[in-house]
């Protein structure tokens, strides 16, 4: 066993270039150059992309949504696409149709944008619901259909979308078939005082500051076999009834319409073992699924009209089904040293 594979006696793992931790750190410290503050959605990014997720940003104007998920791809070494969406943008325009050409009386298939590692759907709630649907099937399916021929897709694949929620008009909200292909949904915020002094200082010092000043730091290689550390990643019986306890009460809360899916508990497993695996453990713990319920489920929640009129919010009622559900207490499974706990002092580095 080499020192990249060994366990410490708290039962971390120490790992090697090309672990999930070292990806995360590698992508945060590079980033972090350009952009300031984030390191949340970027943990969630990464174990999107280490799980064959997707990832929908919601924020005002200005703090950054698109910049994080250009500098994200930038960092990772993946190729990225920009969908600029519009109330006119087409399907075609997204997945690619096939050109003709009159002088030699052929058509050849012009791809459009959606074959990129990384595709940045900007401002997604502005384009119809015909042309949000055109992402359905590449999200899902990692594969898109032109012309009744089916194509596929990059690996590895993730669609990070944008949207504004301020805006009102010209806007269509996504419907529920689209927010659930989304992995996770993360609000970014104006960022604190200190983050935003530190900011003007940095750009005050360097003006022409842009994304092209972030370099590749994460080869496609490591990306790969990090997947496949991540899928190596225990999940204790009593973690994954506490996963299908937490999913199961959505479905049953009097404020619900419509609780979270299956794809959920999936989420829920392949993205507690991401975040597990970024902190060096090789089991997940029960702080890993709390801390993924409510950017996995609040916006998978509908709401009935009373819980709406009330004001009553989808974060609320994840921190309620939270609060009533008891996580599973500490276990040891004899011979391979996996745990179940709250986790202690744990730190990522």
């Amino acid at each position: 066993m080499t020192d990249d594979d060994s366990t410490h006696d708290d039962g971390r793992t120490r790992t090697g270039a090309d672990g999930p931790r070292a990806i995360y750190d590698a992508i945060e410290a590079e980033v972090s150059q350009v952009l300031i503050g984030n390191t949340d959605a970027l943990e969630h990014l990464t174990i999107s992309l280490l799980t064959r997720g997707h990832l929908l940003l919601e924020g005002v104007p200005g703090v950054a949504k698109t910049t994080l998920a250009t500098l994200f791809a930038r960092a990772s070494g993946l190729e990225h696409g920009r969908i600029q969406m519009t109330p006119d943008i087409l399907p075609a325009d997204i997945t690619g149709t096939h050109v003709y050409h009159a002088e030699t009386g052929s058509f050849t298939l012009q791809r459009g944008p959606i074959f990129a590692d990384v595709v940045v759907a900007d401002e997604i709630n502005r384009a119809t619901p015909k042309t949000q649907s055109a992402l359905l099937e590449a999200m899902q399916e990692r594969h898109v259909t032109i012309e009744g021929e089916t194509l596929a897709l990059p690996t590895p694949f993730m669609v990070v979308a944008t949207q504004n929620p301020i805006e009102m008009e010209g806007v269509f909200e996504l419907p529920e078939a689209q927010r659930d292909r989304f992995q996770f949904k993360l609000t970014i915020d104006v960022p604190a005082r200190e983050d935003e002094r530190e900011l003007i200082e940095r750009f005050d010092e360097n003006p022409e500051l842009a994304p092209d000043d972030v370099e590749q730091v994460v080869g496609r290689d490591a990306i790969l076999a990090a997947r496949e550390t991540v899928k190596g990643v225990h999940v204790a019986p009593p973690l994954k009834e506490y996963i299908l306890d937490v999913v199961a009460a959505t479905r049953e809360h009097p404020d619900l319409v419509h609780g979270a899916s299956p794809r959920a508990t999936l989420a829920f497993l392949d993205g507690a073992k991401a975040r597990a695996a970024i902190r060096g453990r090789k089991y997940v713990i029960p702080d890993d699924v709390k801390a993924l319920a409510e950017p996995i489920l609040a916006h998978r929640l509908v709401l009935s009209t009373e819980a709406d009129l009330s004001s009553v919010g989808a974060d609320d009622i994840v921190a309620e089904v939270l609060e009533n559900i008891e996580p599973p207490g500490a276990e040891t499974s004899a011979g391979d040293a996996t745990a179940v706990s709250d986790g202690g002092g744990e730190t990522r580095r």
